[in-house]
């Protein structure tokens, strides 16, 4: 299973992007697709998660401002990224996997990572 990552770039604060991640391989719709970021000199961040059924969780700084969502029939998750600031500027990568709710905002649950996206944000 493969995950491509894709639609990152630069914009200006408060401005919009959209990235995309493809599956490749089967069963795509029976997992949760998730959306994590690093910048530089921090550690990984989660930013949002959308399961089977849609249902999706977000970090508090990205509520309101980020939208996940998925297509089913061309295996791809989405984050359209709104209003975006300066500190959005980080590497995003999408990782699947079936972790628990508890659990969802721990990287160390999801099986495949892609090979991430940048975005850059300018104030």
């Amino acid at each position: 299973v493969q995950l491509q990552a894709s639609g990152g770039g630069s914009v200006q604060a408060g401005g919009s992007l959209r990235i995309s991640c493809t599956a490749s391989g089967r069963h795509f719709s029976n997992y949760l697709t998730g959306w994590f970021r690093q910048a530089p000199g921090k550690e990984r961040e989660f930013v949002a998660a959308i399961n089977s059924k849609r249902a999706t969780v977000y970090v508090d700084s990205v509520k309101g401002r980020f939208t996940i969502s998925r297509d089913y029939a061309k295996n791809t998750a989405y984050l359209q990224m709104n209003s975006l600031k300066a500190e959005d500027t980080a590497i995003y990568y999408c990782a699947r996997g079936r972790p628990i709710l508890s659990a969802i905002r721990d990287g160390g649950m999801y099986y495949d990572w892609g090979q991430g996206t940048q975005v850059t944000v300018s104030s």
